[in-house]
């Protein structure tokens, strides 16, 4: 017999007796009237960088769909599955989500995996097929002569961010829902270490301070 995990386990009765009690109309709520969360959180899977947690919200407050390196693919109407496409879809056409929130992170190990450029993990390496999806055909991304590696991975991180943005408006419903001014896309990047949030300016192209923002 398998043994489910005894801290998740302790975790749970911790929320059922101290968490829970003060949400429970919450939660009685939304599962009545469903969700309508504002917020679609495109992340990514890296354990550090939980949006629930980084922007301090209760339950249905996110729509959070993550994934390798907070990635978004361009619009692509196959016969193929596409998760972050469905959630995508489901977010804006049925939720009409207000805004969509892509959000990046440092030290991104898919990111490290693609600058890297590592030998496939397994014969399948479905996350080397994944961040390919990063590049558009024949784009070269390289070291900067004067840059650091570290400041390499940084900025790779952070075009993660403005690339996955650009490709958020090759989504028909996504276009139209930002032209009529319903939705806004926006882009952040969460430093881990210091637990510092950084928000897009897009006019600058920029990453600003979340603490020093009015």
């Amino acid at each position: 017999m398998t043994t489910f995990p005894e801290h998740l386990l302790e975790g749970y009765k911790a929320f059922a007796t101290q968490r829970l009690p003060t949400e429970q109309t919450r939660y009685r709520e939304l599962s009545v009237k469903g969700q309508f969360p504002e917020v679609m959180v495109i992340g990514c899977c890296d354990s550090r960088v939980s949006p629930e947690v980084i922007f301090d919200v209760g339950p249905g407050e996110l729509f959070v769909v993550r994934n390798i390196a907070n990635l978004v693919p361009v619009y692509q109407p196959d016969g193929n599955a596409h998760g972050v496409s469905a959630a995508l879809e489901y977010a804006v056409t049925v939720l009409k989500v207000k805004h969509i929130v892509v959000l990046g992170h440092a030290q991104c190990g898919g990111i490290r995996a693609f600058v890297d450029k590592i030998e496939p993990l397994t014969p399948g390496d479905f996350i080397g097929k994944w961040m390919q999806m990063f590049i558009k055909p024949g784009e070269v991304v390289e070291q900067r002569d004067h840059e650091t590696m570290a400041q390499f991975v940084e900025r790779i991180e952070k075009a993660a961010v403005f690339r996955s943005l650009e490709n958020l408006m090759t989504f028909p419903f996504v276009q139209k829902a930002v032209e009529s001014g319903q939705m806004q896309t926006h882009g952040a990047y969460f430093g881990v270490a210091e637990g510092s949030l950084f928000v897009l300016d897009k006019a600058a192209k920029e990453f600003r301070n979340a603490r020093e923002m009015a």
